[in-house]
């Protein structure tokens, strides 16, 4: 029993830290990447977001508008507008994982 309860612990605690390794690396990546136009939050609520009518991705009618594949292939190809216009770059040195954790992390932020 206590062998048990010993592999339990040690267990959960080896997913505890991948859990929080794998949120820094959201965080980070967030922060890096989506912050400076999306806003900490999500909101669009910085400078640039307001330049380029960013969403609010806490907007759960805005969410409902996109899919997560709609999702990623915006991080990894960019958006342009009607005219051509780059209006979010690819995101750069980041696997596709981190991106399927960005577009959790973007799902997580709806209201």
């Amino acid at each position: 029993m206590k062998i048990s309860q010993t592999f339990l612990v040690v267990a959960g605690a080896g997913v505890a830290f991948a859990v929080s390794a794998f949120g820094a690396d959201v965080a980070a990546n967030w922060t890096e990447h989506c912050a400076k136009c999306h806003g900490e939050t999500g909101k669009g609520d910085t400078k640039m977001g307001r330049k380029l009518s960013i969403s609010d991705l806490t907007d759960a009618k805005v969410q409902a508008k996109f899919t997560d594949e709609e999702a990623m292939k915006a991080m990894k190809d960019g958006i342009k507008d009607k005219d051509g216009k780059v209006t979010m770059k690819p995101i750069e040195n980041v696997s596709e994982a981190d991106m399927k954790a960005l577009v959790a992390h973007v799902r997580a932020l709806k209201k």
